[in-house]
């Protein structure tokens, strides 16, 4: 089997089961940080004449973050093409058993057992907070409804303001995310850098947690310490 992976996600998931079936993979797939895979672009814009070179058995993909042009190209050439969607965190567990076993895999890894676990021991919040969760400045884009990473936060008694708003990554102007009053802002690190300086600078009211972007929205090996990474950046998150 030889598999491309266009998310780094699954990347993570592919190369940590199932060690050398990975052929190819996106420059923004940074884990396992030892992984030697020809790379083939970028999720937006991947080098179709280098996977098609790799003559991959699956190209792996998802639908928020590969455009569909792309894999059309694929399917086109006569390549098979997994796309996963990953909304919420049970979905995330159903999609990666799917392409696992799509790779291969018999049955489920240790990790993955470990991560539903996890999942399964967080308890109920004792306490809920509000928040906008920028994902970019320049323009300012939050999440909004329908991600994964809202319902991560929601598991763990942050509900983001944008939740309801017909788009899914909405451009919000900086004064209109203040005025909705936050209780908490979460900066994640990625895809925007956010660092500890944007907080104070942008929102000088609530206070400001800054979050690991990969335990916030990746789906894969980091769902085993996401709930308790980011559990603690939130709990260090007071007024």
């Amino acid at each position: 089997m030889r598999v491309v992976s266009l998310v780094p996600s699954l990347t993570e998931a592919v190369a940590g089961t199932l060690p050398g079936v990975l052929a190819g993979a996106t420059e923004w797939c940074t884990h396992p940080a030892d992984l030697e895979v020809t790379r083939i672009g970028g999720t937006k814009n991947p080098r179709l004449d280098r996977i098609l070179a790799l003559a991959p058995d699956l190209v792996i993909a998802n639908e928020e973050e590969n455009r569909a042009p792309d894999l059309d190209a694929l399917r086109g050439a006569g390549l098979e093409v997994l796309v996963t969607e990953v909304r919420n965190v049970p979905q995330a567990f159903a999609e990666l058993d799917r392409v696992l076993t799509a790779c291969g895999a018999e049955g489920r890894p240790r990790w993955l057992e470990e991560a539903g676990a996890a999942w399964d021991a967080l308890p109920e919040p004792v306490e809920r907070r509000t928040a906008v969760v920028p994902i970019w400045r320049r323009p300012w884009m939050v999440l909004g409804r329908d991600t994964f990473a809202g319902d991560v936060l929601a598991r763990l008694g942050v509900d983001h303001l944008y939740a309801d708003h017909r788009d899914r990554y909405p451009r919000v102007p900086l004064d209109e995310l203040c005025a909705a009053a936050p209780e908490l802002v979460v900066l994640p690190d990625e895809p925007y850098r956010f660092t500890a300086e944007d907080g104070p600078e942008a929102f000088p009211g609530p206070p400001c947690a800054l979050v690991s972007g990969r335990h916030l929205t990746w789906y894969g090996p980091s769902l085993v310490e996401a709930p308790r990474v980011l559990a603690e950046a939130l709990r260090a998150a007071r007024r």
